[in-house]
């Protein structure tokens, strides 16, 4: 395996497992505010976070590569009591910002003809496209029917019946 792509990629587990922390932090926010769907909504966030994670290491060790372990930072973000727009914000602009690193990875894997990282790296693309989409429509939610209890109630509902889903990647195993 090409070593930047390889560096790339196991700065990614990192990455992966911090989106995780953060995605956790957010859940217990909502906890700490009664709102037990959001809650939901960002663990199971968080859970497929940590796959992504696997399935970066996975990758690796099929590749004849050893995976190492970074600390992984503590999320910085503070939420006010009765804000539940800026999380949300704050989820949609941490998933642009590791759709820029995993088309950075991409973009080395081309450079480098790391044709098979390329392949791989396909079904991340996808993702984060839908996790962008995702993010996007529940600040637009929250926009439209967040404003009043009801709304927030109905949206919190909503959340609360989101069921994980192992990753497909992970479910060839």
């Amino acid at each position: 395996m090409n070593k930047k792509v390889y560096d790339l990629i196991n700065d990614q587990i990192n990455k992966e497992l911090y989106s995780a922390y953060l995605y956790m932090q957010i859940a217990d926010f909502y906890a700490d505010e009664g709102l037990n769907g959001y809650e939901n909504y960002y663990l199971i966030q968080a859970q497929e976070e940590r796959d992504h994670a696997l399935i970066f290491r996975k990758y690796l060790l099929e590749n004849s590569e050893k995976p190492e372990l970074l600390a992984i930072d503590q999320p910085d973000k503070h939420y006010e009591s009765g804000d539940y727009m800026t999380p949300l914000k704050d989820a949609l602009a941490h998933e642009e910002y590791v759709t820029a690193l995993i088309h950075k990875i991409y973009e080395v894997a081309e450079q480098e003809n790391d044709y098979r990282a390329k392949q791989f790296l396909k079904w991340f693309i996808d993702e984060q496209m839908e996790e962008e989409d995702n993010a996007n429509d529940m600040i637009a939610k929250m926009n439209v029917f967040g404003v009043d209890r009801s709304g927030l109630f109905a949206l919190n509902s909503e959340y609360a019946t989101r069921a994980y889903a192992l990753p497909s990647p992970l479910a060839a195993e």
